[in-house]
């Protein structure tokens, strides 16, 4: 296989009622690390560049260039992803390069404002064919932005989608972006209301997925249990982090006269494949009863 759309592994996911993998990537080596995951648990991912991701790399094109090069030549279907995007001319850029989906994040944004930009933008990414994916209710974290208290209204996410018309939806359940522990509590019971809310309202009468954003503040269980109730993209990032810069503090201390960079990241990277393989078996397995 090869670069995908993500919107063949959203509805191959949802149709099954198993969990989808969706994975920062932060550099060039993360982004190795989790093609690299997908072909150990022989299964898809997402790869998912932010917008603070592009930011940092001085743009998007930099990364995102590199990160299409290893889905193009990955054995399993891997998709490029746009997240977390605050500045629609991002998403405009993502659809140029090619980006099979993307985020368009108006959650800090009045209901009303929300819904006139993401209308508008969702109706450019169909134009290209492209899968769009947006948020209601306010992911608690990112350095305060969010409340971690916000729920999502499943009548509001239902009237959202409907004016929209987005392909699936990241909904605020219980979860807090950045934990470095995993210790969120999710609305399992609100998972399952919005998941009937959402049922029936997409693009030829289908079911509208939902995304769980902050995922790496939950525990496997609780992850399994979102699933069975209703969640399908799974998304990962913080959680990863920690695996790859523990693997790079580990070598260092070993050797205190290594100076080769690449042979300290690469125990960071070969942290990342083993876990973010371990998380897709897991979320594949996670089955809706």
């Amino acid at each position: 296989m090869t670069l995908v759309s993500a919107r063949d592994l959203m509805r191959a996911s949802a149709a099954a009622g198993t969990g989808l993998g969706a994975f920062n990537v932060i550099h060039l080596e993360t982004a190795e690390a989790l093609a690299a995951a997908s072909e150990r648990a022989q299964l898809p991912v997402i790869l998912q560049i932010s917008q603070n991701c592009a930011d940092y790399h001085g743009g998007l094109e930099p990364i995102g260039w590199a990160t299409l090069a290893i889905a193009r030549r990955a054995k399993t279907p891997v998709a490029v992803h746009l997240d977390h995007a605050e500045r629609p001319e991002l998403v405009d850029e993502a659809i140029e390069l090619g980006f099979g989906s993307v985020m368009f994040d108006g959650g800090k944004l009045d209901y009303e404002e929300n819904v006139e930009l993401t209308a508008d933008i969702a109706g450019r990414a169909r134009a290209a064919g492209v899968y769009i994916e947006a948020e209601l209710g306010e992911v608690g974290g990112k350095d305060g932005a969010h409340a971690p208290g916000v729920r999502t209204d499943p009548d509001e996410a239902r009237a959202f989608v409907e004016a929209t018309g987005v392909d699936s939806l990241a909904v605020a359940v219980g979860s807090s972006h950045a934990m470095l522990d995993r210790s969120a509590a999710l609305d399992i019971d609100l998972i399952g209301r919005l998941k009937s809310a959402l049922r029936g309202i997409g693009r030829n009468g289908g079911d509208v997925p939902l995304v769980l954003h902050g995922s790496s503040g939950v525990a496997d269980d609780v992850i399994v249990r979102a699933v069975q109730a209703g969640m399908t993209k799974i998304n990962v990032s913080t959680h990863l982090n920690g695996f790859f810069t523990r693997a790079i503090r580990e070598t260092l201390a070993a050797d205190e006269k290594l100076v080769d960079s690449r042979k300290y990241v690469a125990p960071g990277r070969e942290a990342v494949a083993e876990e973010a393989a371990r998380m897709l078996r897991l979320f594949a397995l996670a089955e809706r009863a």
